[in-house]
């Protein structure tokens, strides 16, 4: 199975290969070292927390400087009639501060770092979504955010997010052509798994006494694979395995808006910066552009820029002006 990167288009008569989280916990953080011990937070109840995420410091003049880099993206695909959306994942301690363990203090810095994040992508022009005001809407429905010993946001908060997504589509993109071509959604079904982290960064000892969770997902529809051509897609998502299709979310975007929904992921070690970079320098970008681009991030890695060594696979470094000058020169063909 390849699972490098997937980028296809959603049509309403397919939905693509069911990838296992067990897929994920083998490449998701395939450049952190396998020291188990020392990469995992315990937390309450089992909740399980990666230990590479700083608790306390929210890096934000780095966070700046990645915001101009973002702005400038945003300006050179304007001049091409291409809206730039972002939607940045909140960081998964400092949503559930009461599930940390006592020894783990938050810093009131980062706990503000995702409201610092949205202000300054408001302040920059960026249009975003709060995914943070939608999952916790969710959890007040009485269902999770976050799996429990998982890295990734739920199926449930997943969708909310694509929901949430369309309707600001909708408000601010004028598509040229009539709805129609969304995804068909399956059915939800159940499967008890350890999610990546348990996985991962657990011994199997450990594993069996955290349980395994419930992870609801939706089912491949029964009908035959069939993929619309790239160019009947106006909106494409990038990001990486949080909007992978065994979640959910370009699916769900796909059939709120009753659009194809196009999509470029690869896993969190590549970074976005380069997956950006990979779809912008493609022929399908180059021979289909887009209505709206939604660009996919995570909190705690907005300080992290196109050169952050020890973060990014080294395949992906590269300085920050090489990276823009890349990145308009796509654009601009």
């Amino acid at each position: 199975m390849d699972t490098s990167n997937v980028e296809k288009t959603f049509s309403n008569q397919r939905f693509l290969q069911f990838i296992t989280l067990f897929v994920c916990a083998t490449f998701l953080f395939a450049s952190t070292p396998a020291r188990t011990e020392d990469l995992v937070i315990k937390g309450q109840d089992g909740w399980l927390f990666p230990v590479w995420e700083s608790l306390t410091d929210a890096s934000k003049p780095r966070i700046d400087a990645n915001l101009v880099i973002i702005g400038a993206v945003r300006k050179h695909l304007a001049e091409k009639n291409i809206q730039l959306l972002t939607l940045v994942v909140p960081m998964k301690a400092s949503f559930y501060p009461d599930r940390m363990p006592p020894t783990k203090p938050i810093s009131a810095e980062v706990m503000n770092r995702y409201a610092y994040v949205m202000a300054g992508l408001c302040a920059a022009g960026i249009r975003t979504v709060n995914v943070a005001n939608v999952l916790r809407a969710q959890e007040k429905d009485g269902q999770h955010a976050f799996f429990r010993t998982d890295y990734h946001w739920t199926a449930q908060a997943a969708e909310a997010s694509a929901v949430a997504t369309a309707e600001q589509i909708r408000q601010q993109v004028h598509f040229d052509k009539e709805p129609a071509g969304g995804s068909e959604l399956g059915e939800w079904v159940n499967t008890r798994l350890y999610g990546d982290l348990a996985v991962r960064y657990m011994s199997a000892e450990q594993r069996v006494l955290l349980k395994r969770d419930v992870f609801r997902v939706r089912e491949q529809p029964k009908q035959s694979m069939s993929l619309l051509d790239d160019d009947l897609a106006e909106v494409h998502v990038v990001g990486n395995s949080f909007v992978q299709p065994y979640l959910g979310f370009p699916q769900k975007l796909s059939e709120t808006l009753n659009r194809p929904v196009s999509l470029t992921w690869k896993f969190g070690n590549v970074g976005p910066w380069a997956t950006m970079l990979q779809y912008l320098e493609s022929d399908e970008f180059l021979q289909n552009k887009p209505k709206v681009i939604l660009w996919q991030l995570n909190e705690p890695r907005m300080h992290s820029g196109p050169d952050a060594v020890n973060v990014w696979d080294t395949e992906s470094l590269m300085k920050a002006e090489v990276w823009l000058s890349r990145v308009v020169a796509a654009i601009s063909r």
